[in-house]
C-alpha cells in the first residue's frame, strides 16, 4: 500500500509540468488597438469569459466597421470617474444584429477601471457602441443591491495601454444643449475619432 501511494505521488509529480506547460500553452486574448485622434488605446478583448460579445467586438473590428467611427459621450459621475462611450452610434450602415445579453453573474467579470462593456437599451438590444469605465463602477454589474440596471451591461475587455486617453477624454469638451434626456450635456463637441481599428498581432513566447 505504502509504494503505490508514494507511486501515486512520484507520477503526479512527473504530470505536474506537463499540466502547467498546457495551461500555459493556452493562446493569449486577443488584443485590438484603436488609433484614435486623442491617441492610442489597446483593448484586451476576454472572448474565452464572454464568448458572445467579445467575438462580436472582434467582428466589428475584423470587418473594419468601426474605423471613422468616434467616442462621442463622456459621462462624469464624480472627479475623474464616470466612463467614456463609443462605437457605430446606432448607425443603420455599420450596424451588425443585436446580439444575447452576457451578465457579469455569468462571465465573472467586473466593471473595474478599465473595463469595456456594451452599451445598450434593453438585454439582448447590443450591437456597436461600447463604453470604458474610469475608475471602477461596479453599479454596472448585474445582480447588485445597488445596480443601475438589475440585468446589468457585458463586459468583455480590459483597457491595457492608454488608459490616460480614456481619461483625458473624459475630461474633454461637451455640448451644453445636445443629447437627449439624462444624455443631455454628455456629448463630446468635438467628437474623438477612431481612426482604425485592428487586431494587434502578439509575439509568441519562446
Amino acid at each position: 500500500m505504502l509504494r503505490r501511494s508514494l507511486l501515486a505521488v512520484l507520477t503526479a509529480c512527473v504530470l505536474c509540468p506537463d499540466l502547467a506547460a498546457a495551461q500555459d500553452a493556452a493562446p493569449p486574448l486577443p488584443r485590438v488597438a484603436l488609433e484614435t485622434s486623442a491617441g492610442k488605446i489597446v483593448i484586451e478583448v476576454n472572448d474565452r469569459a464572454a464568448p458572445i460579445t467579445g467575438t462580436n467586438f472582434l467582428r466589428y473590428v475584423d470587418e473594419r466597421r468601426l474605423d471613422g467611427m468616434t467616442f462621442y459621450r463622456a459621462m462624469k459621475s464624480a472627479p475623474g470617474l464616470g466612463l467614456v462611450q463609443g462605437g457605430t452610434n446606432n448607425d443603420p450602415d455599420r450596424i451588425l444584429p443585436p446580439i444575447a445579453h452576457e451578465p457579469t453573474t455569468r462571465t465573472g467579470l467586473s466593471h473595474v477601471d478599465g473595463a469595456v462593456s456594451m452599451a445598450r437599451y434593453a438585454p439582448g438590444t447590443a450591437t456597436g457602441d461600447f463604453f470604458i469605465s474610469v475608475g471602477p463602477t461596479p453599479s454596472y454589474d448585474a445582480g447588485r443591491a445597488n445596480a443601475i440596471d438589475a440585468d446589468g451591461f457585458a463586459v468583455f475587455g480590459q483597457v491595457v495601454e492608454g488608459m490616460e486617453i480614456v481619461r483625458s477624454i473624459l475630461v474633454a469638451p461637451t455640448s451644453p444643449t445636445e443629447g437627449d434626456g439624462f444624455m443631455r450635456g454628455q456629448m463630446l463637441e468635438p467628437r474623438i475619432v477612431i481612426v482604425s481599428a485592428r487586431r494587434e498581432t502578439r509575439p509568441v513566447a519562446p
